[in-house]
């Protein structure tokens, strides 16, 4: 295309330039060198993006209350986490103890340096009660797509090895937190707990029986 610029003395003459599609705009970012800043932030948009859609697809989420929200993305996040866990197998994640390090390195990133126990005695949380069942949407969401982006990045850059995979669960993880920033949003570890998804769940069914 053509494009119209300044040479001095007020005159202006045309250019050859390139404009390029939405679909192009993608395949650039998603084949480029993500250590570069303008290439991660391009990235990250089109996954939330891409994330978004998807939502959209399985339900109007806008139209659901903060207990059906959670219900949800807790739901959604079970299945994640199952991905996750064969793409951290797949790189080397084999033993349950390495596998709990390997989350607790997603959860340090999202949560500035807090680990899963960290995370329990900060929300007055019990050993025995899992830190997703105490999310409020908004950090369920943020959660899920640490998990999202951290499965495919470990498939997709064919990560090998247990350090190697903890460092990236971490970088992900870092990287959501800094987009919850730059959205002015609240830093998960400063959002309230909630009563335990599982009331919810039992709600849930009680109330589908009655409607029988």
């Amino acid at each position: 295309m053509g494009k119209m610029v300044s040479i001095g003395s007020d005159t202006r003459r045309e250019i050859d330039d390139i404009k390029l599609s939405r679909y192009a705009c993608y395949l650039i970012i998603q084949n480029a060198d993500p250590s570069k800043e303008i290439v991660a932030l391009g990235q990250t948009y089109f996954a939330v993006q891409t994330r978004k859609q998807e939502l959209l697809e399985k339900t109007d989420f806008k139209k659901l209350d903060e207990d059906e929200k959670r219900l949800f993305l807790r739901e959604e996040m079970k299945q994640h986490n199952k991905q996750l866990a064969d793409a951290a197998r797949q790189a080397g994640v084999i033993q349950p103890a390495d596998y709990a390090i390997f989350q607790d390195h997603g959860y340090k990133g999202l949560y500035g340096g807090l680990g899963a126990r960290d995370i329990h005695t900060r929300k007055g949380l019990k050993k025995s009660q899992q830190i997703l069942d105490h999310m409020g949407s908004t950090e369920l969401a943020a959660n899920l797509f640490r998990a999202t982006q951290a499965d495919e990045k470990l498939r997709r850059e064919n990560i090998r090895g247990k350090h190697k995979a903890n460092i990236t669960h971490y970088e992900v993880g870092k990287k959501v937190r800094q987009t919850i920033k730059d959205l002015g949003g609240t830093m998960p570890e400063n959002l309230p707990g909630a009563d335990s998804i599982k009331k919810l769940e039992k709600k849930k069914v009680k109330s589908l029986k009655s409607a029988i």
